[in-house]
């Protein structure tokens, strides 16, 4: 019995390798993608960008049924949330919620994810990195409400 069970398990293992899973990124336009001082893009790219753009390096366990599904749903989860590689096309009302997000998330210590980091602990953000991300989007934040206050009250 236990070997027949086996053997199905492996049968089904297999099979589902043959289910497709899209791996490709979408093509980058650096016109719209964000624009940030260096050291906020380095550690962008070093914790987010794998899900949060449209850059992201696939892994060899993302060709691997069943994980290869739970990535995939992943990133795509995660570019819809909010996309570096789109920032320009992001409205200001969604960055602005993008960003009082990014804030909470990333204070509190709940990105990346530690799925994510399991097998990439380069991407662990330090206290004074995490410092970093947190003033830029706070700075970033303030100029956004800054430029909608800005046309309020501009004379026509």
């Amino acid at each position: 019995m236990l070997k027949k069970i086996a053997i199905i398990v492996l049968v089904i293992f297999f099979s589902i390798q043959f289910i497709p899973v899209d791996t490709t990124n979408p093509v980058v336009d650096e016109t719209l993608t964000l624009q940030a001082p260096q050291e906020v893009m380095t550690l962008l790219k070093k914790s987010c960008y794998d899900c949060h753009s449209n850059e992201t390096v696939w892994p060899f366990y993302s060709q691997i049924a069943p994980v290869s599904f739970f990535v995939a749903v992943h990133v795509e989860e995660a570019r819809s949330a909010v996309n570096f590689s789109e920032w320009k096309f992001i409205d200001k009302e969604t960055k602005t919620k993008r960003l009082q997000r990014a804030i909470i998330t990333v204070k509190n210590g709940m990105m990346a994810l530690p799925s994510y980091l399991v097998g990439h602990e380069e991407a662990k953000l330090t206290k004074e990195e995490k410092k970093v991300l947190v003033t830029w989007f706070e700075d970033t934040l303030k100029e956004i409400n800054e430029d909608s206050n800005a046309h309020i009250f501009q004379v026509r």
